[in-house]
């Protein structure tokens, strides 16, 4: 056992979040965490990250384990770099970030950062979240929790984390509503719901086995749950005839029977939690091409992200984009949906073309209006769905939102709820062709699953930007992948799409490999040193001397006969080892860079 729980309970308010849950993560779990929004996911990982207490019960470490966590948004101060935020770990450890460089150097890489004296304040959020994961790991913990750790990531980053978890031999908690990253790194899945026995069920097995586990065991509860009903049901109406309690028999059974009725209520109560009502209304129309591109082409900053694109998009088509962020699938779709203008080519529409469109960032959303307002702009009780008047609670509550909270300002609703509240507004508009930037945003799975039925019958067209793989590849009929270079690519499912990039990436590797001296590429102009640089300069032969001796004691610890017997031992001396010795290579690296500019500063012209 490296961590557990025992009978452990959390409330907020009168709300309780869990109630006596106990759960052990022993040595090489890799444990995905998933539950509905407000079942108390974040919380549980705090407490057993050390960070909260819970209300009651106990959390247990064992003796020298080291907890690594990583936030669901990391912080960071924005005006350090990279490698200073590395450093300063190793200094609230009691390390020094000098002799520890190693480590640094090691981080760097496994980041995949290009520059360590990046300042942070530059970064996007996705390569924040990946600094924040590098630097967790960078402390080597025995066990690793990690909130959302793919929030932000785009696909290559969401391919990069599942490549390191997979290879981690250490445990580790995740919790995520990525279902294809929990089926790639899971070896365990529980999920947090009040409506269980315990809280808590847990499955051994992918994403997919927990599934199909889970499908077991609530069809046997509810096998149960109608065979306590029906003996419910018979004891119910002998307790009407009037029985008095006269006889040790006649007590007892009425005493089963309270029992039974208190069972089944219990089981009734726990089944109470709802999920949202998800169904996108189409307009009917007949036509053949509801928007058709030719020549489409679009530069953003000098950039060109999109050129000679053609599109023919018809009622039952589900597009899915693909591509890095920044490679322009947001500004794709603005102008497909008409709110952007493309540089060149022609858009030809359907006549009256009805389009319906979430943006990433819920830009429509006015965070000073109420959930009335939001909900009846215009106002008024009453919504018109489908052509049937149906009153704002009822509506409101088809979304998960309690009548109390339509008050409250939209600003105060988590990412969740305004997720959901803009799919509301979408949902009494008759659409022709739906454009969705990122709807899967801060959804739970229960409500993903819901999403995904829904756009799977919606008889109109569909465009869809998600890094939700899962979904992505379940609903869209074929995928057209943008590289941010302009070109563009189609593809008939993501597993085709990855094959083609497992490939590029090997055709990448093979072409960056120079065949002889000859066939390597002349240097680019190279200009003086800066003043940070000379500063560099100066203090470099002292940093590589350091990490010499650094290597030196290093192969002497490897060398010791005492420890020879030891293979713990000897792995963690081997480990040091590679680590100063990479960073003496980063240093000469690093060494002849900065000569190379100091000698064509000073070199005539």
């Amino acid at each position: 056992m490296l961590l557990s729980c025992e009978s452990i309970s959390k409330s907020f308010g009168v709300k309780p979040l869990f109630r006596d849950l106990s759960l052990t993560i022993s040595e090489g779990d890799h444990v995905g965490l998933i539950g509905p929004n407000g079942s108390g996911k974040s919380t549980l990982l705090k407490i057993l990250a050390g960070l909260e207490e819970p209300d009651s019960g106990t959390r247990s470490v064992r003796r020298h384990a080291r907890v690594g966590y990583v936030p669901q948004e990391p912080v960071f101060a924005e005006e350090q770099t990279v490698e200073a935020v590395l450093a300063q770990v190793l200094l609230d450890e009691g390390l020094d970030p000098h002799e520890e460089g190693g480590r640094i150097a090691k981080a760097l890489s496994l980041g995949n950062f290009v520059r360590a004296d990046q300042p942070v304040a530059t970064l996007s959020g996705g390569w924040k979240k990946r600094l924040a994961i590098a630097r967790a790991l960078m402390l080597e913990p025995d066990i690793l929790l990690l909130d959302e750790p793919t929030n932000h990531l785009d696909v290559e980053g969401i391919l990069w984390l599942e490549d390191i978890l997979k290879s981690e031999p250490h445990a580790f908690l995740v919790i995520s509503h990525d279902r294809r990253f929990l089926e790639s790194v899971a070896t365990r899945i529980w999920e947090l719901n009040r409506s269980y026995p315990d809280g808590v069920f847990q499955a051994t097995g992918r994403y997919s086995d927990f599934l199909e586990q889970r499908d077991a065991a609530l069809q046997a509860q509810a096998e149960y749950q109608a065979s306590l009903a029906n003996r419910v049901r018979r004891e119910v109406e002998w307790l009407r005839r009037g029985p008095k309690a006269r006889t040790t028999k006649a007590k007892a059974r009425i005493d089963s029977a309270g029992r039974m009725i208190e069972e089944l209520s219990e089981i009734e109560s726990r089944q109470s939690s709802a999920s949202a009502g998800i169904d996108f209304t189409a307009s009917g129309r007949k036509s053949k091409q509801l928007l058709v591109t030719a020549g489409l082409a679009k530069s953003l900053g000098g950039r060109l992200l999109v050129q000679q694109l053609d599109l023919h998009i018809g009622p039952g088509e589900r597009i899915g984009l693909l591509g890095p962020n920044g490679s322009g699938k947001s500004t794709l779709l603005k102008i497909l949906a008409g709110t952007l203008k493309p540089d060149a080519g022609t858009i030809t529409r359907a006549d009256r073309l009805r389009v319906v469109a979430f943006e990433q960032h819920r830009e429509s959303l006015d965070q000073q209006a109420t959930l009335r307002r939001a909900f009846l702009p215009s106002g008024g009780d009453t919504v018109i769905y489908q052509e049937r008047p149906v009153h704002l609670v009822s509506w409101a509550k088809r979304f998960l939102f309690r009548p109390e909270q339509l008050d409250l300002p939209v600003s105060r609703l988590s990412g969740g709820e305004q997720a959901r509240l803009l799919i509301a507004q979408l949902m009494l508009q008759p659409a022709d062709l739906l454009i969705l930037d990122e709807p899967t945003n801060d959804l739970d799975i229960p409500t993903l699953d819901l999403l995904e039925d829904s756009l799977m019958e919606f008889a109109g067209a569909l465009i869809l930007v998600t890094h939700d793989r899962w979904l992505l590849d379940r609903v869209s009929t074929r995928l057209l992948a943008l590289d941010g270079e302009g070109h563009a690519e189609w593809f008939a499912d993501y597993a085709q799409w990855e094959a083609a990039q497992s490939r590029r990436g090997q055709d990448d590797q093979r072409s960056a490999a120079p065949k002889d001296a000859a066939a390597t590429t002349a240097p680019a102009k190279r200009k003086g040193l800066s003043y940070k640089e000379r500063q560099e300069w100066e203090q470099i032969e002292a940093k590589i001397l350091k990490a010499e001796e650094r290597v030196a004691t290093c192969q002497a610890a490897v060398n010791d006969p005492a420890i020879a017997s030891s293979a713990s031992d000897l792995q963690e001396r081997y480990a040091a080892l590679h680590a100063a010795q990479s960073e003496v290579e980063r240093l000469y690296a690093r060494w002849a860079e900065l000569d190379a500019k100091r000698a064509e500063a000073v070199s005539p012209a």
